[in-house]
């Protein structure tokens, strides 16, 4: 169904470009959230369509908290588990960004497009009939992320802001919690799922969480994303 939906979608945004309707609607999207939306309906999984619209593929409400904590904190320090258009977004606004993807082909895709303050891994799951980090998305039994996961730790220092949008979040958010610098964020993405809110409530008591929900690009309906503030406070830049 979701394939049958995203082709659906990429023949009808040929017919609007054709008729000039998507070109208008980019021309209006830097001053109108309503034309960014719209428009990037018809970008979803197209990296170059997000990119050109300037959004991460998280709730706008989200991306503009995280946007201005950045325009706060210049030469933040980024990680983020799960590459994208968040890459390219995060690497306009911070000094690096770090990312880790586990899906050799789309990191391939993705790499040309990235600036220099963008360090770009691939670390791939493991087959195994008994995984350590284990994935319960459909279609991942018997591969091991462990090392995916763990890829953190080959990068020296804290980050300012670590996302967390790729597989075995729920042990990615363990790991971003010891890593995150005082003061800094976590976005962790897609959280309607019951394992992640479980996951989010662990860290409870060391994060203070704001939920956005609603309006995310590419997609017809809301989602939400979760965004977790260190409570230690941050030193002076």
């Amino acid at each position: 169904m979701k394939s049958l939906y995203i082709r659906a979608v990429r023949a009808l945004g040929a017919l609007v470009r054709a008729t000039g309707v998507l070109a208008s609607l980019e021309r209006r999207a830097p001053r109108s959230r309503a034309a960014t939306w719209l428009a990037s309906l018809f970008a979803i999984h197209d990296v170059d369509g997000l990119q050109r619209l300037d959004v991460p593929w998280w709730t706008f409400a989200s991306a503009d908290l995280v946007a201005g904590w950045l325009r706060d904190h210049p030469g933040a320090r980024v990680f983020e588990w799960g590459s994208g258009a968040s890459t390219l977004w995060l690497a306009a606004r911070a000094g690096s960004v770090h990312s880790v993807e586990h899906h050799a082909g789309w990191a391939g895709v993705l790499a040309p497009r990235l600036p220099a303050n963008v360090d770009l891994r691939v670390v791939e799951a493991v087959a195994t009939s008994t995984p350590a980090v284990p994935s319960a998305k459909p279609g991942h039994a018997g591969l091991d992320f462990a090392a995916y996961v763990a890829a953190i730790d080959d990068v020296a220092g804290d980050f300012d802001v670590v996302v967390i949008d790729g597989r075995a979040r729920e042990a990615c958010l363990a790991r971003a919690v010891e890593r995150l610098a005082p003061g800094g964020i976590i976005v962790f993405d897609n959280v309607d799922r019951q394992r992640y809110v479980d996951a989010i409530e662990t860290v409870g008591d060391r994060l203070t969480l704001t939920m956005t929900r609603g309006l995310t690009p590419a997609l017809p309906y809301p989602t939400r994303t979760a965004l977790l503030h260190s409570t230690a406070r941050s030193a002076a830049r």
